[in-house]
């Protein structure tokens, strides 16, 4: 186990150093495939509710949508592990989105845009895996972490501006044109993904193999193992339950303001929605930097406890100015998520060859709790009221926060006494 570990750390002391050109291309390719998934979400219902589409019709090509992106996780963290070409999966993914963007505009029948939406289901999950791996692969374990908070800055900016400009063509256009903008989107996401030069991102690093300085194939740890690692699986959960609270709480604050009769309401839901990605453009790459110093665990907690004390503020009110300021802590948590998670991943992984599958476990779990929240909230919500569902929502939360915090070990490398008394975890040794 130690000597896994000691071999890994001693060849990421040699340092990777990729080309400027490598690094923002991939600037480029979080933007730009930001702004292309925003054009899926809402506005695919909106346009199909427009096309008369009945609700349940909409429901089940969403809902199938969905269950594709949770069920590629998994094989396609795997198959990450495999493939060398980090660069071609991704080019293949973001055309697929390309292509089911213009399947949806052109020809919204529904088997045609079932499968769309599997399409582009299966891709959306995948992409983001790609891109972490090959972030990992040119920066290595050790740069992670602020490679990581610049991917954020870049996507939340893409994001926000694409959602912004996607709501103004479908005010001045229509729905149906903002899928052509997306697919358009996807013509220089591949000029960007052109400049990150296949030579700069390393194989076996990219999946955090103990022997990637060699030229061999790497070394990988039976997959079995991934269920022996406490310490992921202790994340896991923590990830589970932030997300079985975190996702219900728009729905159900979006659907409170519609019932309210609010006559801003379709502006406070996009005021939720847009101030915690400017939040995370804004801190992320401080959250990067901050997670080598300060090691990843406090960070965690804060972006953890952000969302029970946000949940209460909507239980107590439903002022549109207190809830927008209350969505300033949904970015502080967003932030931390979206830094922190995969970077602990690759620290519980380290010189096993198996970062991305774990990483498509992990986005499994994940997936899975956010699947359950608004179903579970709505009812709580239906049963006893607004507040009730968000005082579900906090109580949730909240029980995330304790396991994190009485359970998860701090995992930066630079503790490694730490690590490894408290891990006790068997994947390094297989």
């Amino acid at each position: 186990m130690v000597i896994a570990a000691d071999s890994a750390e001693a060849a990421e002391a040699v340092g990777p150093s990729p080309s400027d050109a490598s690094l923002r291309g991939l600037d480029g390719v979080n933007l730009l495939l930001a702004g292309a998934l925003s054009g899926f979400g809402p506005y695919v219902a909106a346009f199909l509710a427009g096309q008369n589409w009945t609700q349940q019709s909409i429901g089940i090509v969403l809902t199938a949508g969905a269950i594709a992106g949770l069920l590629s996780q998994l094989p396609g963290g795997a198959l990450l592990d495999v493939i060398r070409s980090k660069r071609a999966a991704v080019a293949l993914g973001a055309v697929m989105v390309a292509a089911g963007a213009l399947i949806i505009a052109v020809w919204p029948a529904f088997p045609v845009v079932l499968a769309a939406l599997v399409l582009q289901g299966i891709t959306g999950g995948f992409l983001g895996l790609a891109i972490v791996a090959i972030s990992l692969g040119l920066v290595g374990n050790t740069a992670l972490a602020a490679r990581l908070g610049r991917n954020q800055r870049f996507a939340s900016m893409g994001g926000v501006v694409a959602a912004g400009l996607m709501g103004l063509i479908a005010y001045f256009l229509s729905f149906r044109a903002i899928f052509f903008l997306a697919a358009a989107l996807v013509l220089p996401l591949l000029v960007a993904l052109d400049r990150i030069q296949p030579a700069n991102i390393h194989f076996g690093r990219a999946s955090c193999a103990p022997d990637h300085q060699g030229q061999g194939k790497p070394s990988k740890v039976r997959l079995r193992s991934l269920l022996k690692n406490r310490s992921l699986l202790v994340f896991a959960g923590c990830i589970f339950l932030f997300q079985m609270a975190n996702a219900s709480v728009l729905p159900l604050a979006g659907e409170a303001l519609a019932y309210s009769k609010e006559a801003r309401s379709s502006l406070i839901v996009a005021a939720l929605i847009m101030v915690p990605q400017v939040i995370v453009a804004i801190i992320a790459p401080w959250a990067g930097r901050r997670a080598n110093t300060w090691g990843r665990r406090p960070l965690l907690l804060v972006g953890f406890a952000a969302l029970p004390i946000r949940a209460l503020f909507f239980a107590w009110t439903s002022d549109p100015i207190i809830l927008v300021v209350a969505q300033l802590l949904d970015g502080l948590s967003a932030t931390m998520l979206g830094v922190l998670t995969a970077l602990t991943v690759a620290d519980l992984t380290a010189g096993t060859g198996r970062f991305n599958l774990a990483q498509g476990f992990v986005g499994t779990i994940s997936g899975i709790g956010a699947s359950l929240s608004t179903t579970l909230s709505g009812l709580l919500a239906e049963r006893l009221g607004r507040a009730a569902g968000f005082l579900g929502i906090a109580a949730v939360a909240l029980t995330a926060v304790l396991l994190l915090w009485l359970l998860m070990p701090e995992t930066n490398p630079s503790n490694k006494n730490h690590l490894r008394t408290s891990m006790k975890d068997p994947l390094h040794g297989v």
